[in-house]
């Protein structure tokens, strides 16, 4: 099951790219709904996202434990120049994230026509005869995330 935004952030690419390799920027994004702490053992996460797996316990609103999830960052190629491009491929390790069977979360940045950054994020995931339960709840999230990161972006 997929969900897709598509979105002009006002702010230059580089900008724009900055962010989404943030660690504060995904906590941002998600809060007030979603909590992400990391499970490192200096108990923090650094300025940008290096490829690899990055342990995290997730709560609701920071109350309700929903589990610990691995987000493992990887920097694919771009099919086209002037695209780059984030991916995680995670998996829960605890709670509700061990429902989700395939996980795969690909943020990309462009130059927009006009100016700005054209942004892109594709959500794949599939957690087998749950997921069309699942799907509602996640799209429900990414339209709140792309709300938040139109507001961000302003100052990116």
């Amino acid at each position: 099951m997929r969900v897709m935004l598509k979105l002009v952030l006002d702010c230059e690419p580089d900008g724009a790219w900055r962010a989404i390799r943030s660690p504060d920027v995904l906590r941002a994004v998600s809060a007030p709904l979603m909590r992400f702490t990391p499970l490192t053992s200096d108990g923090g996460w650094p300025a940008q996202w290096p490829e690899g797996e990055h342990p995290a316990r997730v709560s609701a609103a920071g109350v309700v434990p929903l589990g610990e999830q691995v987000i493992r960052i990887g920097y694919p190629d771009a099919p086209e120049p002037g695209v780059r491009m984030l991916r995680d491929s995670g998996y829960g390790r605890s709670g509700v994230f061990t429902l989700v069977r395939e996980w795969e979360h690909t943020m990309a940045v462009s130059e927009a026509p006009g100016g700005g950054t054209l942004y892109r994020d594709r959500l794949r995931f599939d957690a087998g005869p749950l997921t069309p339960l699942m799907w509602p709840m996640y799209w429900a999230f990414w339209q709140w995330r792309a709300w938040r990161m139109r507001r961000l972006s302003l100052s990116w």
